[in-house]
């Protein structure tokens, strides 16, 4: 094995496992502003580009500069008092940790959207709509797409659809946690147990994946990982075709 080296010697970033390592990878590539190949040991996902065996191959296109970069969006969080923004490369939930409802009011550009009290809220790029935020009910932001998403989660009483928002809009968070108190997380990491008020910006291009002419869409993915899928109906119609 290697010793460890220092990331800005790299030109590029391989991360080998799925998802959650490739988003850890691009999070630390991103700072130093270097691509990252993602490979799948498994199954691909939605931000690795090749299998394992596809690597040898991968690596000499790469070689060749026969590579499509991906720029991937972030969301950009400002809390008073920290020294440093937040950055998220697919999402930032605040939830409730424990019993008692998190209550949480959301504002676009200075105007009230919405105020609940329940398990608190999902904000996504429109990559990471095709994960917490799909699952939780919100809204799959297609390839393409550029605007984010706020997602609130189960309330006790109330209508607060899911919101998608232009990336010129900046959304502000209220958040009181009920007695069991709160948590925020950043790309399914917790942060911190406070959560109190924030601003939320869209920022384009903060991180690179590579990608190839050819590759999987991320909607065939989707229907291939069993996350979206068709009505039993529909494919008993198939079947007796």
């Amino acid at each position: 094995v290697a010793e460890p080296g220092e990331i800005s010697d790299c030109d590029l970033i391989v991360s080998i496992g799925g998802d959650g390592t490739t988003l850890a990878a691009v999070r630390a590539a991103s700072k130093v502003d270097r691509p990252v190949l993602g490979v799948a040991c498994g199954s691909l996902g939605a931000l690795t580009a090749v299998s394992a065996e596809g690597v040898s191959d991968a690596l000499g296109r790469l070689h060749r500069r026969d590579w499509v970069p991906r720029p991937l969006p972030a969301l950009i969080v400002a809390r008073p008092g920290d020294a440093a923004d937040l950055f998220a490369i697919n999402d930032i939930a605040v939830v409730r940790a424990g019993g008692g409802q998190l209550r949480l009011a959301a504002s676009v550009d200075g105007v009230l959207f919405g105020r609940v009290a329940g398990d608190g809220c999902i904000v996504s790029t429109p990559m990471g709509s095709s994960a917490y935020t799909i699952a939780a009910g919100g809204p799959l932001l297609a390839p393409g797409a550029v605007a984010f998403v706020l997602t609130p989660l189960p309330a006790h009483g109330g209508s607060c659809p899911p919101l998608v928002m232009g990336v010129e809009s900046t959304l502000q968070l209220e958040a009181v946690g009920g007695h069991g108190g709160a948590r925020l997380e950043v790309d399914g990491q917790v942060v911190d147990t406070e959560v109190g008020s924030m601003t939320i910006r869209f920022r384009p291009g903060v991180a690179t994946l590579v990608s190839f002419d050819g590759q999987e869409p991320l909607l065939a993915g989707l229907r291939r990982r069993a996350i979206i899928t068709d009505s039993p109906r529909i494919v008993a119609d198939d079947a007796n075709s």
